[in-house]
């Protein structure tokens, strides 16, 4: 008989399974808290608005790439499509351009369409609409393209 084994005796814990049972118990206390009461309620933080134009839903698209009818953006502005990953800007009539939402600063998505300028409200960066360069902030570089085509009346990724 060992001396772990003699009656009586408290069992030997180790370091390892101290650490391995408070990582457990610290687990479980995180995906209790994410888990959320019994009423049902769904809770969100409030955030900046996002434009969400488009046709998200697919109602009577022609092609199953388009992302968005041209009547969906305005001549001097655009949209911000944050489920496609995509802002489209009409700097001029039937001129349509697409840029990645994403700040060269940060990271942080843009976040309006104003004044001719996409705008990062992290820390307040400006892209043209035109062509995406910087018009004020610390970005160091300007939005990256994406190339769209326009078929008939339907915006898609060229």
């Amino acid at each position: 008989m060992t001396d772990d084994q003699v009656a009586g005796a408290r069992p030997v814990r180790t370091r390892r399974a101290l650490l391995a049972g408070a990582g457990v118990a610290g687990a479980a206390a995180m995906l209790a808290a994410c888990g959320g009461g019994d009423d049902g309620a769904a809770t969100t933080s409030p955030g900046p608005q996002v434009t969400n134009t488009g046709d998200a839903g697919g109602g009577g698209r022609q092609d199953s790439q388009s992302l968005a009818r041209t009547s969906d953006i305005p001549v001097g502005g655009g949209a911000i499509l944050s489920a496609q990953g995509i802002v489209i800007t009409q700097p001029s009539p039937g001129e349509f351009r697409g840029f990645d939402p994403k700040c060269p600063h940060q990271g942080c998505n843009v976040t309006t369409i104003e004044g001719g300028t996409i705008n990062c409200v992290c820390h307040n960066s400006r892209f043209s609409i035109e062509d995406g360069s910087v018009q004020s902030g610390p970005s160091p570089a300007p939005l990256e393209r994406k190339d769209v085509k326009v078929s008939g009346d339907q915006i898609a990724l060229a």
